[in-house]
């Protein structure tokens, strides 16, 4: 088993001056934190993964393909491989669990 505390999470993550922390790789997937403060813009491009977003804290709107929605605390959401899409309107400091699969190269 592997345990982790998202506050000590976000203090690795700031510690390595980062916006992206990757904390886990397995086999089969792996999973990050990614934080993007208020008013930033984000800076993805398409991943060759299928990754799926899980807001932690924060609030904006993020646009996969043609399809925008508003995001929150709690809200997830899929992105399939390939498929541009952006983190936007961030109104509050969003900080968002990743997971890929395959893992991230």
């Amino acid at each position: 088993m592997k345990a982790f505390r998202l506050d000590e999470l976000e203090a690795e993550r700031v510690a390595n001056d980062g916006a992206y922390l990757q904390f886990l790789r397995e086999r089969n997937m792996s999973v990050g934190l990614y934080a993007l403060d208020a008013g930033s813009t984000d800076p993805q491009q398409p991943h060759a993964q299928d990754e799926v977003y899980l807001v932690v804290s924060g609030r904006g709107a993020i646009t996969v393909g043609t399809d925008t929605e508003p995001v929150a605390r709690g809200s997830v959401v899929y992105v399939p491989a390939g498929v541009p899409h952006k983190f936007h309107h961030i109104s509050e400091d969003l900080r968002v669990m990743v997971v890929f699969s395959p893992p991230e190269s």
